[in-house]
């Protein structure tokens, strides 16, 4: 399955490959928190952002409890995000911040590749195996843009 998330301020717009709105990830208020919104304006995950130590992290929050907790391991030497919950775990690998590579239980099942746009925004491509893509899939790539779209922005 192949997805485009485009930021559009503090909003983030996913379509398919046909350019059909699929979701919206939209801020929640004035913390660090954003909600993912299918089609029809149903809100299927919350995504809450953190900082430790100069490190992000990200919780996914389905029905008011966290479902996968994202840690950013590095920013800069391999920069590498984990997600993981007790029952999987995905590392989402990079040599250069813009192209990664999404990796559940030890094998490979996508990517996500950062593009800037003609107007300086960012765009992410997604192409994840059908059978382990999931509604949450599209939280990678705002994770990925939290972590690292500043440094992106500047190159």
């Amino acid at each position: 399955m192949r997805l485009v998330v485009n930021t559009k301020g503090s909003k983030y717009i996913v379509e398919d490959k046909k350019s059909r709105l699929l979701y919206t990830v939209k801020k929640k208020g004035f913390g660090k928190k954003y909600i993912l919104l299918d089609s029809s304006e149903y809100n299927l995950y919350t995504f809450a952002e953190d900082v430790v130590d100069r490190k992000p992290r990200f919780d996914i929050i389905l029905n008011d409890r966290t479902f996968l907790r994202l840690e950013c391991m590095s920013l800069f030497l391999d920069p590498t995000i984990n997600a993981e919950n007790d029952k999987m775990k995905y590392s989402i690998k990079s040599k250069d911040r813009k192209s990664f590579q999404i990796i559940l239980n030890g094998e490979k099942v996508g990517s996500i590749e950062t593009l800037l746009t003609v107007g300086g925004d960012l765009q992410y491509d997604i192409d994840i195996e059908d059978k382990c893509f999931d509604d949450y899939i599209p939280l990678f790539a705002v994770a990925i843009d939290r972590a690292f779209g500043d440094i992106n922005k500047k190159k």
